[in-house]
């Protein structure tokens, strides 16, 4: 079969497994909002300080972890780095999320308002709200700049979210997602970690469950339901999506901002044999299901290669 051969629908669904009732998971989500939903302003102690020694994410997180620059650092300065990627992935969610939201407001609104499906869909667009204003509030106050993407990517943001198609919008929703879900799992367990970057981490996690299941089920049934030519933009999409997202992960002025040559910092990261897994091992259980469902096909293929985050 060549990558732009497409089985029969009923063989797709056989691959697929059985297509779970909208109704029913969005019913179910809703009923898992009301009982674990968390206000970030009263949840969260803002006030206390930070705790000296503490990391603001875990090293082994960190975009220079093992390197020869690394390995010159002390630890503050190490340890103030990791203040400034905290902020820089912060401000990547955030632009992530206000994507997102775009999206899924795009998705409903042609669909039934009263449904379980778009209620959910309001639903997860104000958990969304809540989390670009936690994420806005912990850039401030760990008193370090918010971290933009670079302005082409912000441009090019507005081209693919404009042609979107339904299934690659959720596809880039997972991609938004995972990865960095992923991460945080790893942080808000992690005792190195200021209390205030572990508390965020923890009501994002648990809520962003949520969302990667509504994501997932929906990409499922688009992948199925969707015209041929949608599937293929879709593969398309995705992969560049994918290539963005590895550029945009962290922004190289976080090492300026630590006093480090920018130059020789991206380049170590590039060459790091322990970041690249890092990123891999992060997006394999997205990459797998995407596999799974026949997004990683032809050349939306070789761009996920290219971006680094399959193998």
């Amino acid at each position: 079969m060549t990558p732009f051969t497409e089985p029969d629908f009923s063989l797709l669904r056989d691959a697929l497994g059985p297509l779970r009732d909208r109704e029913q998971v969005a019913e179910r989500l809703l009923e898992s909002s009301r009982k674990h939903s968390f206000d970030p302003d009263t949840e969260l102690d803002w006030d206390s300080p930070f705790e000296d020694g503490a990391w603001f994410w875990p090293p082994e997180l960190v975009s220079l972890y093992d390197t020869p620059l690394w390995r010159r650092m002390s630890e503050d300065q190490r340890i103030d780095l990791s203040r400034h990627e905290a902020a820089s992935l912060a401000s990547l969610g955030i632009w992530f999320e206000i994507i997102l939201m775009q999206l899924l407001v795009r998705h409903i609104y042609d669909k039934s308002l009263t449904s379980h499906h778009v209620r959910y869909a309001l639903t997860e667009i104000a958990d969304e709200c809540r989390h670009s204003m936690m994420f806005a509030r912990l850039i401030r106050h760990g008193g370090t700049p918010a971290y933009p993407v670079p302005r082409r990517y912000h441009n090019l943001a507005r081209v693919l979210k404009t042609v979107s198609t339904t299934p690659g919008s959720f596809a880039a929703t997972l991609l938004g997602e995972e990865i960095l879900d992923w991460m945080q799992r790893l942080t808000f367990p992690d005792e190195r970690v200021q209390p205030l970057v572990r508390g965020v981490t923890r009501i994002h996690v648990v809520e962003e469950a949520r969302h990667v299941r509504y994501a997932r089920e929906e990409l499922r049934r688009q992948m199925v339901t969707a015209p041929r030519w949608e599937r293929e933009f879709t593969r398309l999409s995705c992969g560049e999506a994918a290539r963005v997202f590895s550029v945009c992960f962290v922004s190289p002025g976080v090492y300026e901002a630590v006093g480090l040559d920018r130059r020789e910092a991206v380049a170590q990261v590039r060459a790091s044999g322990h970041r690249r897994e890092v990123m891999r091992t992060g997006a394999r259980r997205l990459t797998d299901f995407l596999d799974d469902i026949g997004v990683l096909r032809g050349p939306g293929r070789r761009l996920w290669k290219s971006s680094g985050l399959l193998a």
